[in-house]
């Protein structure tokens, strides 16, 4: 399997490629939306009013964009950029009672000087035309989890440690706080499935497929549903509340190509926070927003981003795709020798891999025992203790044979995680293919979990970085497999915004010190 051939960087919507063809639905619209999304994965957007003429001149020349003003795009020397549509991902959406036309945007430099290597979608579809070039399709399935609360009280005085009491917080409800992250800034999150408080409460790690009467967010995921297939086309699979209590979701669509994937979640985001808006509630996507300050074992389940990856190619003999990590004959999951490749390279940079995957300081109060998030490095079948899984739901299906990285959470980037997560596995495939070493770590068939020490000794099992700090030291040492698809310039983008994010909470005194420390 060769995969040693680059990408050159070159799309067919160059200015001078692009090819438009008008919609006459466009006579009916007012306004435009263009979508396009920052290093760090906020999804933005430019408003336009706008007539049929307008919209021609936008799609086949785009907007200017000043790049100075968005995070890790550019300097203010050199901060005029280019935002110009993809014409595959317009939708007629309604928004606020506006009818208007969204798009995503893919970012250029000024000037006519080609893409911008800064623009995450474009790390993506250079991972894409990699992939192309090596007879390779990469279809990508995202599980993403987020909590819908009733709402967030927080004040920002970071000019003291003191805590308040959360009563005097005028917010015209009578659900007091629930016991969780009280950090510097004074915070109360508010739920009716907060158990001894809600009518039907939902106790914590006992959410799972909750019963209709105790499911507080049934109307709200069947809306979710809808508006994705309507107005997006995007089919969802399952809809369902999730392990944690206080109003966890989790709603799964179907698997695509890489960067349609990543659009995917940005969309899918971006409608969960705005049907949360429109029922008075906030969707939040932190990856541990309820946790315990005085014993982080107890508490509740944060919020995961498990990815699905799977690898197709043209079969010489059918029409069809096969599946390359599909192999009928191993009978321990059904697994190809190159999906453990695969496997392989996951493993040989998780450590690293967490710094683009759990890309913030409270990503790391997920990644702890107990709590169905991965601590551990090791792979297996139907193994939720490992950071890698084999599903086995299936037996003789090679259409659902996938390799799922169980470390992302929904504080991520899309396109860079998917791209630095197939870009790990591709990796695993040539070191073992160039050295004939077909060696990666055994499996791991038990609760890692509950392993000792010495158990997990035995079976070479590290554990996953601790803290943000200690992921991004970790991709300091190891980029190099990144290199042909990530930009220079994002990889400093992220050691940076990390060293930023340390630094804003290393700063300043934490609450739990005061239990810690008064007494030296």
């Amino acid at each position: 399997m060769n995969i040693n051939k680059t990408p050159n960087g070159d799309f067919k919507n160059e200015f001078n490629e692009y090819i438009y063809e008008i919609d006459e639905d466009n006579n009916n619209i007012e306004f435009i939306q263009i979508r396009y999304t920052d290093v760090i994965g906020k999804f933005l957007a430019k408003y336009f009013q706008t007539d049929k003429d307008h919209i021609y001149e936008i799609f086949r020349t785009g907007i200017g964009l000043d790049g100075s003003s968005v995070k890790g795009f550019s300097t203010i020397d050199e901060s005029d950029m280019l935002l110009l549509p993809d014409r595959t991902t317009e939708r007629k959406i309604t928004l606020y009672n506006n009818k208007l036309t969204t798009v995503i945007a893919d970012v250029y430099k000024g000037l006519n000087q080609g893409r911008s290597s800064r623009d995450p979608r474009y790390v993506s579809q250079l991972m894409e035309e990699y992939l192309a070039m090596n007879q390779i399709t990469c279809q990508v399935g995202a599980e993403v989890e987020c909590f819908i609360f009733d709402d967030i009280v927080f004040s920002n005085d970071f000019t003291t440690s003191s805590i308040e009491s959360s009563e005097k917080n005028s917010i015209g409800k009578k659900l007091p706080s629930l016991p969780s992250n009280t950090h510097p800034t004074n915070v109360s999150i508010l739920s009716s499935e907060q158990v001894g408080h809600g009518k039907y409460p939902i106790r914590p790690k006992t959410g799972y497929d909750t019963t209709p009467f105790q499911d507080s967010l049934i109307d709200f995921r069947f809306e979710i549903a809808r508006i994705l297939k309507k107005y997006y086309s995007i089919e969802v699979t399952n809809l369902n509340h999730e392990v944690a209590s206080n109003g966890q979701i989790e709603i799964n669509f179907m698997h695509d190509i890489l960067t349609k994937t990543a659009d995917n979640v940005q969309l899918y985001k971006d409608v969960v926070r705005n049907v949360a808006k429109r029922y008075n509630k906030i969707a939040n996507f932190m990856p541990k927003p309820i946790f315990d300050e005085n014993d982080p074992t107890k508490g509740d389940n944060g919020s995961g981003m498990h990815v699905s990856v799977s690898f197709w190619k043209k079969s010489t003999s059918t029409t069809n795709n096969s599946n390359i990590f599909y192999d009928s004959d191993d009978s321990y999951s059904e697994l190809s020798q190159i999906g453990r490749y695969f496997i392989g390279g996951l493993l040989d940079h998780a450590s690293s891999l967490s710094s683009i995957v759990t890309p913030t300081v409270n990503s790391y109060y997920r990644i702890i025992p107990g709590f169905e998030a991965p601590v551990y490095v090791a792979w297996a079948r139907g193994n939720r203790s490992a950071v890698v899984r084999i599903p086995i739901n299936a037996k003789g299906n090679d259409s659902s044979k996938r390799i799922e990285f169980r470390a992302p959470d929904p504080s991520c980037n899309p396109y860079l995680a998917f791209s630095a997560i197939v870009a790990a596995g591709l990796n695993g495939i040539k070191k073992r293919t160039e050295t004939n070493d077909a060696k990666i770590q055994d499996h791991v068939d038990a609760d890692i979990f509950k392993m000792t020490d010495a158990e997990r000794e035995k079976h070479k099992i590290k554990q996953l970085p601790a803290s943000l700090r200690e992921s991004i030291e970790e991709l300091k040492s190891d980029s190099d497999f990144l290199k042909p698809i990530f930009g220079k310039h994002v990889i400093e983008r992220i050691v940076d915004d990390a060293a930023k994010q340390h630094m804003e909470l290393a700063v300043r005194p934490h609450p739990h010190e005061f239990t810690m420390y008064a007494d030296v």
